[in-house]
């Protein structure tokens, strides 16, 4: 079973760019063996007569910035970014995460978002990953720069990164979606599909859909993890935790809630995973103040001692964590 926190930037928090609070989710996952904190972004403010509209924007911090800060304070987590891929050069981005992965020792991730736009969104992203994808592996193994040349519907590129090869090879790419196109583009280059239902069933039929297409590709089963985010409740009894849970499911509708007793949760995420609905989960944060710290404390001990989660990290980057293959270089 894999494990994953996603940290958004709560409205009610104040400051949200405080540091603290992303040092302590940071080091509270990798105290439970996460694979990866996904620290979540969203729009850039819009733009009308030279003043800026969004208020989710407002005291954001800018996601690499942040994870270039934990990487100093953590050793194995994950660190996955949440970046407008819409609006980003792929050599400028592929720089920035390629930076990220060596100063981590190998544990970055990317976790490209899309518009709906056709030009710049889904189809545009899939472009500028395979750049990205094509600048990381101009570098060879043995220390080797190779020049590369694109020419696509959006980008015109000819060069070479100018930051070595990383020693994961290059940085976890992760999609989030459940529409058809982000089924396909997830199966033909993502290393982890981030996903949302609402039961078990609707889990059931997105995962064989999304393994079933990975043959064509020439990829195995194992080679794209499928983690929906989840929320999950605790309470000393499981009666106490349905009560705590009333008004956060109405809050995140359609998404898998886990509610219950440590023993309980623990149970039904160990079940979902033998039933072929997920390869792990992505704990999504609700109304509970300390809930990851709860979880750490009182569910991953339970999965340890079932076997169904590590007691330790095996190797030291994201890759080993998530049990993917290096990637092969251009040359």
């Amino acid at each position: 079973m894999h494990l994953a926190a996603l940290s958004h930037f709560d409205p009610r928090s104040t400051p949200r760019i405080e540091f603290s609070s992303f040092e302590h989710l940071a080091r509270t996952a990798e105290r439970g063996l996460f694979d990866f904190l996904l620290l979540a972004d969203g729009p850039r403010p819009r733009e009308h007569k030279g003043r800026s509209h969004a208020a989710d924007a407002v005291e954001r911090p800018e996601s690499l910035t942040v994870l270039n800060a934990l990487a100093a304070v953590t050793e194995r987590l994950g660190l996955a970014a949440t970046v407008d891929a819409t609006r980003d050069h792929p050599y400028e981005l592929a720089r920035r995460l390629t930076t990220l992965d060596h100063l981590s020792a190998g544990r970055a991730a990317w976790n490209p978002v899309t518009s709906s736009d056709a030009f710049t969104g889904e189809n545009g992203v899939a472009e500028l990953v395979a750049v990205a994808r094509q600048l990381w592996g101009s570098w060879t193994p043995d220390a080797l720069s190779r020049p590369f040349a694109h020419r696509g519907r959006r980008f015109d590129i000819a060069g070479g990164c100018t930051v070595p090869r990383s020693p994961q090879g290059h940085p976890v790419v992760i999609q989030a979606g459940d529409s058809d196109e982000c089924r396909e583009f997830a199966a033909s280059t993502a290393d982890v599909i981030f996903t949302g239902h609402g039961t078990p069933e609707a889990g059931r039929s997105f995962y064989a859909d999304v393994k079933r297409r990975l043959e064509k590709y020439g990829r195995a089963p194992d080679d794209l993890k499928i983690m929906p985010g989840v929320a999950v409740v605790l309470g000393d009894t499981d009666a106490e935790a349905q009560e705590r849970a009333a008004g956060s499911r109405a809050q995140q509708a359609g998404r898998q809630f886990f509610v219950g007793t440590p023993e309980t949760v623990a149970t039904e995420l160990e079940e979902f995973v033998r039933r072929g609905s997920a390869d792990g989960f992505v704990l999504v944060p609700h109304d509970t103040s300390g809930a990851l710290d709860d979880f750490v404390d009182r569910v991953v001990p339970l999965l340890q001692k079932r076997g169904a989660f590590r007691r330790r990290y095996e190797g030291p980057t994201l890759r080993s964590h998530l049990g993917l293959p290096d990637p092969v270089s251009n040359g």
